[in-house]
């Protein structure tokens, strides 16, 4: 516990934090931890696991195994049936995912903050005019992964996922120490723009999953595919899938952001505020 406590006094200072998780080869060690995380070896799986607790406060206490024949399958793990409630009310939009609020708020035509002080522009995240239209004074909350929370992320809402863009990109780190220093950030990560349209009132909702430092590539199941560093540009990708609320639509490889975007009219529920720390399914908006 006095290593750890030391360890962590170490990286919370904010030169060393972006020193030692930016000012390295970034898509050599994403990549490297990518093939690392995949070895199928109980010996090797156990001893990362250790070595992850060091630096995290890894609570496997609602995961569906307790054991893990791989890193990776202990960061893409499974709940136990049960252990998230999802708010079934149809007037309220859920969190796709377990996370701690960041900026959050309306959006000021089309600019938005990724910290305090950094703003970013709508149509350099999502690149889609249309998209950028849409969400034009609309709403947004961002939502940040650690490494121990629960990876995967869920429909936030009965609906239909009309289109996929997935955009390569660079792996910062999305901690509130990169984010305060570095600027646009969420616009230069790979990300993906998952557009979908709402049962019943037909509003068009967006998640914006951005990879980060050793977390990139993005795991979607409605297309039956991991997008990762080996795309080139946007990929642009129809469908036409239904889902319902709660429904698990992938995972990040290891953990990340999600930004939600709802056009004007939707409203946050009032305990949602940066700092807010939440599960998936847990009211987010307030539908009109």
């Amino acid at each position: 516990m006095k290593i750890r406590s030391e360890l962590a006094k170490v990286l919370q200072h904010e030169d060393i934090n972006f020193l030692l998780t930016n000012r390295i080869p970034r898509r050599f060690a994403t990549r490297f931890l990518g093939w690392f995380s995949q070895i199928e070896n109980p010996l090797v799986a156990r001893a990362s696991i250790a070595v992850w607790r060091v630096f995290a406060d890894l609570d496997l206490g609602d995961a569906k195994q307790q054991s893990f024949k791989s890193l990776h399958a202990c960061f893409t793990r499974e709940l136990k049936p049960g252990a998230r409630r999802v708010d079934t009310d149809p007037s309220m939009l859920t969190s796709p995912c377990d996370g701690i609020v960041g900026a959050c708020g309306t959006i000021d035509g089309t600019n938005l903050l990724q910290a305090k002080g950094f703003p970013y522009a709508l149509r350099d995240l999502l690149y889609d005019p249309v998209l950028v239209d849409t969400y034009r004074d609309g709403v947004y909350v961002t939502l940040r992964l650690t490494s121990s929370m629960y990876h995967r992320f869920h429909a936030p809402h009965d609906g239909t996922i009309e289109h996929v863009t997935y955009i390569s990109g660079d792996t910062w780190n999305v901690n509130p120490i990169a984010l305060r220093r570095v600027e646009e950030l969420f616009c230069k990560n790979e990300r993906a723009v998952i557009r979908t349209r709402l049962g019943g009132s037909g509003h068009l909702v967006t998640l914006v999953p951005v990879a980060a430092i050793l977390v990139a590539s993005i795991r979607l199941h409605f297309l039956d595919v991991t997008m990762n560093m080996n795309y080139r540009g946007a990929a642009e990708i129809d469908c036409n899938a239904p889902v319902r609320k709660g429904e698990e639509l992938g995972w990040f490889e290891h953990g990340s952001t999600i930004i939600v975007f709802a056009p004007r009219g939707f409203r946050l529920c009032d305990d949602i505020r940066e700092g807010t720390v939440l599960q998936m399914g847990r009211a987010l908006m307030h539908v009109p």
